[in-house]
């Protein structure tokens, strides 16, 4: 039997140390999901907070003035063969199950309905345009009722050649 000499057995007893605390470490992951689109140079209408049109908006209710805020968000808009118009698949309104709320709808300062309208002219969609996009609830003419009211907004982008 041979005697090991303290300072081997002090180098494998750090050793042993060292490897016991990295046993013990904590270890987090995160995962997550990562997408881009990238329109065309050609034609776009975006959103400028991409995550606008990926999670549910609200309307804000103000219990002083008893009125909902209006939702606005802007778009870059561009298309270089022509204008821009726009109009709604269907009539926008908030729905709890019994009641309505209509919804006006504008972009770029026009009010959108279920016909076509010009929303960028073309000599703006050419070079590209950023323009607003407001979606404001119409108070009934009893006032707001109460309830949980949820809705839909579909506008559909047409790129006009000249």
């Amino acid at each position: 039997m041979s005697r090991w000499p303290v300072c081997r057995v002090l180098t494998v007893l750090g050793l042993l140390s060292l490897l016991s605390f990295s046993a013990l470490a904590a270890r987090e992951e995160a995962v997550f999901q990562v997408s881009v689109k990238v329109p065309t140079s050609d034609f776009y209408v975006l959103p400028l907070n991409p995550g606008f049109l990926e999670r549910e908006q609200t309307l804000n209710w103000n219990p002083v003035t008893e009125t909902l805020t209006a939702l606005r968000e802007y778009f870059d808009v561009k298309n270089v063969l022509g204008a821009v118009d726009a109009y709604l698949a269907y009539e926008p309104v908030l729905f709890n199950g019994s009641d309505n709320i209509a919804l006006k709808v504008t972009f770029n300062q026009q009010v959108l309905g279920l016909a076509a309208v010009r929303v960028v002219p073309e000599d703006e969609a050419r070079v590209g345009k950023r323009v607003l996009l407001e979606i404001a609830a119409q108070k009934p003419d009893d006032g707001y009722l109460p309830g949980q009211y949820f809705g839909n907004v579909q506008i559909i982008f047409d790129a006009l050649r000249p």
